[in-house]
């Protein structure tokens, strides 16, 4: 996994970067500081960038098609783009001040520059596609169909979010509308990402079909490990804050698993979930408290199995498309470096 991550990193990354100088200033910088490449005041710095996931998924997706990796490359860029856009705007709405163990874009260089910056971000996946038509990397009917399956993502991306939001709000949600929430939020873009190098290759629908349904169940295991993380993930291993998930009270999969139990703490969690008073203001022992709900209700270990049933399922997906045993010993490891991680 780390030769594969790594592969992936020095492919993509001259290009995204290269896209990113696009931007006008200060957008630049502000992009540049979000991804790791500066510190605040523009020093170049070695960053935590991320996983690198979904570009060494798009890469995957063109061999898997019989291509080359750099084939995938324009895909790559495009999702993380798209990815990193997603990334800005939820911290300002989740009013996270912390990623990857540093300040975020937000608090740093205010609200307005961080929406706008996700906004050219999500634009700039759309060019990046396009261009590979101009650079003879795709043939333009290639480009558009990669086009239309990142902005489908995309959109679908937005609405998991919209719902993820008003869930805030809620004092309960179905087992259900949370996996359709995750859906979009997490898992579209990763299907996308899975798929995404072999439109680009000229694969057919079938075999993009296959690898996009691949990378859904991917993106539900994927988020299924992320909300327990978000509960029980530790501070200095996620680089998120400690207890976030449950100071916003969201409705996550371990959550609405416990409300969906019905036993003594399943009750209780709810009435705390429903109760206004002191919302966004409990203490560290009052969240820990609730966490221990979660757990004897069951959330914990429903999520845990959730995770490794998507997994699954998403693993059966490969047996869909012709590949090498090569390409898909990757996307195995692939698969089970999502759900077997701290961060």
């Amino acid at each position: 996994m780390p030769e594969l991550l790594a592969r992936s990193r020095t492919l993509c990354n001259p290009p995204l970067r290269a896209a990113v100088a696009r931007l006008a200033a200060p957008m630049d910088t502000v992009a540049a500081y979000h991804f790791g490449w500066i510190d605040r005041d523009g020093t170049p710095v070695e960053g935590d960038g991320g996983k690198a996931v979904r570009p060494a998924l798009a890469l995957l997706s063109a061999r898997a098609a019989g291509a080359d990796a750099e084939v995938g490359v324009p895909g790559g860029v495009a999702v993380e783009l798209v990815h990193n856009f997603s990334l800005l705007h939820d911290d300002l709405m989740d009013g996270d001040e912390t990623r990857r163990h540093r300040a975020t874009a937000w608090t740093v260089f205010g609200p307005a520059q961080a929406i706008l910056v996700g906004d050219a971000l999500a634009t700039l996946g759309t060019e990046v596609l396009l261009d590979a038509a101009v650079t003879g990397g795709a043939s333009p009917t290639d480009a558009a169909r990669a086009v239309r399956l990142l902005t489908t993502a995309t959109r679908a991306l937005i609405d998991g979010q919209a719902m993820d939001v008003s869930f805030e709000q809620r004092d309960s949600v179905t087992v259900a509308e949370c996996l359709e929430m995750e859906g979009g939020k997490t898992a579209a873009l990763l299907a996308a990402a899975s798929a995404i190098g072999a439109v680009l290759a000229g694969a057919d629908d079938e075999v993009s079909g296959a690898l996009q349904r691949y990378g859904h169940h991917l993106g539900l295991a994927f988020q299924a490990v992320d909300d327990l993380l978000g509960i029980w993930g530790a501070t200095e291993v996620t680089g998120k804050p400690h207890w976030g998930d449950l100071r916003q009270r969201k409705k996550s999969l371990p959550v609405a698993a416990a409300l969906a139990e019905g036993g003594a703490a399943s009750r209780r969690l709810a009435g705390e979930l429903a109760d206004p008073k002191g919302r966004g203001e409990e203490s560290e022992a009052e969240l820990a408290a609730r966490a221990a709900l979660i757990e004897q209700a069951g959330g914990r270990a429903w999520t845990q199995e959730e995770a490794r049933r998507q997994h699954t399922t998403a693993l059966a997906a490969l047996d869909e498309v012709p590949m090498t045993d090569e390409v898909r010993e990757h996307f195995v490891a692939l698969a089970e470096f999502v759900v077997v991680r701290e961060r």
